[in-house]
């Protein structure tokens, strides 16, 4: 699959975002693009070749470099981490379920909204971490927060902490469950 996002700010100040991919698998062409934190708007072209949805890619990113959209650098991305304890220090089978639920629904979520992407997760010292990689902190965390409400029964014991991608290990803690002062990894 072949895949492109790039962004722009308005003059408002408002982030934009587009992003196409081919799928050869199912012949098809997809352009989705909005309001970074937003829900998306996608077109879909199907029965596509391979050489014309390369061509397609191409022009389109031509047409946003016309436009004014390019890559985010990475001193403006963000680090995000959805943080849940866990009752025991390498996890249960429950647990791997809630990482796969909670990978699953953040990865789509984020993506269709333009704010970034899940890069990874890990369980261990009691804690279940999702690892994802944003272009605007403040709405990562509130996206974070709407989704994993919805989509994950374990709500309450989720910590959410962002860090500058620059200084992936300085962790500021965003949300957090009553009692809970400070973020680990």
């Amino acid at each position: 699959m072949s895949y492109t996002r790039l962004y722009r700010r308005t003059g408002d100040g408002t982030l934009e975002f587009r992003e196409a991919w081919y799928d050869d698998e199912a012949a098809q062409f997809v352009v989705n693009h909005g309001t970074v934190g937003h829900q998306s708007k996608t077109q879909e072209t199907d029965d596509v070749g391979a050489d014309a949805g390369e061509a397609l890619l191409a022009a389109f990113e031509a047409q946003c470099a016309e436009d004014g959209y390019s890559p985010v650098p990475d001193d403006q991305l963000w680090r995000v981490v959805a943080q849940f304890a866990l009752k025991t220090a390498e996890g249960t089978e429950r647990d791997r379920h809630l990482e796969r639920q909670a990978v699953q629904a953040l990865s789509a979520h984020l993506a269709w909204r333009g704010l970034g992407t899940v890069e990874g997760s890990s369980i261990g010292a009691g804690k279940l971490n999702v690892f994802a990689t944003c272009v605007d902190a403040g709405k990562a965390v509130t996206a974070v927060k709407t989704c994993l409400r919805e989509a994950t029964s374990d709500f309450t014991k989720l910590s959410i902490a962002v860090a500058p991608a620059t200084d992936p290990e300085n962790f500021k803690l965003k949300h957090a469950p009553a009692g809970v002062r400070g973020f680990s990894l």
